[in-house]
């Protein structure tokens, strides 16, 4: 059997998504301290203007209550995509960040949406849809342990509660959804015997047994008992 190759854990796993949520701690308190609210600044829809929200409404929270609300999330989240899906991280962040916006702008109603919702469904489908169709089972335990903890938060991309952006939320699901399955074949994979692999050689032992598993040798004896009980 191969020898199963841990994730790697480094400081920048860690470090990324922790710097990331201080930021978003940085600029609530540069609010507070001198008197700014960065509300308009977010996406507002059917507008030149609004586009300018795709950048920074993940960026801005209209109280602490919604901050704190997505601070941990966040974090936990951030970490799971950097730890198992390193070599994508970014590209989810990134591109995921922009679709995010840009499909909020298209379909949201007109008011000005802030917050990092968006990006915590976008990591909560990728993570959850992700491992489920890559069949790895770490991911899948990854995927169920995240809906453990998260799975409430879905009945959030539809209307339920007023002063919601369920548009955001909605988006980011989609688009978490959508890198799931284009990613599909970059990353970890589903696991693989020795005997699974297109170049594996059988062994001596292999050898010993036949297309249906039995043992060869069993079967030869069984033949000759049968030979030798006719010739008598």
């Amino acid at each position: 059997m191969n020898e199963i190759k841990p994730f790697k854990f480094s400081t920048i796993t860690l470090a990324i998504p922790l710097y990331f949520v201080l930021f978003l701690w940085v600029v609530y308190w540069f609010e507070l301290k001198f008197g700014f609210n960065f509300n308009k600044y977010g996406i507002y829809p059917k507008t030149i203007k609004g586009l300018r929200g795709i950048v920074f409404s993940p960026f801005i929270h209209g109280d602490i209550k919604h901050l704190y609300h997505n601070t941990i999330p966040l974090f936990v989240l951030m970490f799971s995509l950097l730890y198992f899906y390193r070599n994508i991280a970014s590209k989810i962040l990134i591109y995921g960040g922009i679709l995010i916006g840009f499909l909020t702008w298209i379909i949201a109603r007109p008011s000005y949406h802030i917050g990092a919702s968006g990006v915590i469904y976008l990591l909560f489908s990728f993570i959850f849809f992700s491992g489920i169709i890559r069949k790895n089972y770490r991911l899948i335990a990854v995927s169920l342990m995240v809906i453990f903890l998260y799975g409430s938060m879905v009945w959030y991309i539809l209307p339920v509660k007023e002063g919601v952006s369920w548009e955001g939320h909605l988006s980011g699901f989609i688009v978490g959804i959508i890198f799931a399955f284009i990613y599909r074949k970059t990353g970890p994979q589903k696991f693989k015997y020795d005997w699974e692999q297109d170049n594996y050689q059988p062994t001596d032992f292999d050898n010993m047994f036949d297309a249906d598993g039995n043992l060869k040798v069993e079967k030869e004896m069984d033949i000759n008992e049968k030979l030798n009980g006719d010739n008598e």
